[in-house]
């Protein structure tokens, strides 16, 4: 029993049940894996899913190439750890391949045209799902998400088109070509993801706590340097002092101000925000509805 609430454990064993259910009713599924809290307490809720048996699926990661070097050290120490089998697949090999063009201009962001690299692995692998650690509270669009999230044979979301799940009978019944995406973890809030990790002790990427980094202040986001950014005439970089809520492409994932050095206080500052941290996402704001158009395309 989890220290601090039952509430935990009722979160954790939901995601376990869900999780079981996938191995039981697909053939070929993948974790899919970015770095990120979330994907990482998937994915060590997978190892206590089947343990002591292996993790049945590989872990993917649809790499945009414009990584924090944080992320691509801890996830190869984390696979290493437990003991899962890893699969990359590169968004510069489909610009490489015609697949998409590179965006360009000051906002530039691969973080669109991993849905495509992300289809293509699907097709290619023949995955009939692929597992998430998406939230309900991260963002409008994620509300509306089941946990079995059936997509049609080009990908695409429609949220008229998903199934009831009463009682905690999950369909995934499909026709060729379709595929389902899971979220185990769609009931918990970002809260309830730093809570588990503290109980249960999860090793984290390094910059979800406190640091010293430069940054440029665009529209009141703080964006990391990287050589991927291109800055505009009036842009300076200044060193700040802060923390990443959420990890994903270099160029679109703004830095939080934040003293939160440990574990205690990450969780004290997330519990008195009024921001979800996909607020902190530049992709997500071009427009009202950016992330229901992106995953009805097929993001996850």
């Amino acid at each position: 029993m989890h220290s601090n609430t039952h509430h935990l454990d009722e979160l954790e064993s939901e995601a376990i049940y869900i999780l079981r259910e996938v191995a039981a009713q697909f053939e070929k599924t993948a974790l899919l894996f970015s770095g990120g809290k979330d994907s990482i307490v998937a994915s060590y809720l997978a190892r206590k899913a089947f343990w002591p048996a292996k993790i049945p699926f590989a872990l993917m990661h649809i790499d945009t190439g414009h990584n924090f070097e944080e992320t691509l050290v801890y996830r190869d120490e984390w696979v290493k750890k437990i003991d899962a089998r890893l699969i990359v697949k590169y968004v510069q090999d489909s610009i490489d391949k015609g697949r998409v063009k590179e965006e360009t201009g000051y906002n530039a962001s691969r973080n669109l045209l991993q849905t495509v690299t992300l289809l293509d692995a699907i097709e290619e692998l023949k995955l009939d799902a692929c597992i998430g650690g998406a939230r309900r509270d991260e963002e409008k669009a994620r509300a509306k998400e089941r946990f079995f999230s059936h997509r049609d044979e080009f990908g695409q979301w429609n949220p008229k088109n998903q199934r009831p799940e009463l009682w905690d009978l999950f369909n995934g019944k499909k026709n060729i070509g379709e595929h389902f995406r899971v979220f185990p973890l769609s009931n918990w809030t970002e809260l309830d993801v730093w809570q588990y990790i503290k109980e249960e002790n999860i090793p984290i990427p390094s910059i979800y706590y406190t640091h010293q980094r430069e940054c440029v202040n665009r529209d009141g986001q703080l964006l990391a340097k990287s050589p991927y950014l291109k800055l505009k005439d009036t842009e300076k970089y200044e060193k700040y002092t802060v923390r990443f809520r959420t990890i994903g492409d270099m160029t679109c994932t703004g830095a939080v101000l934040s003293e939160a050095s440990n574990i205690d206080e990450v969780i004290e500052e997330v519990a008195a925000s009024r921001v979800t941290e996909r607020g902190t996402r530049a992709d997500d704001k071009r427009s009202e509805a950016a992330m229901e158009d992106r995953k009805k395309a097929g993001y996850f």
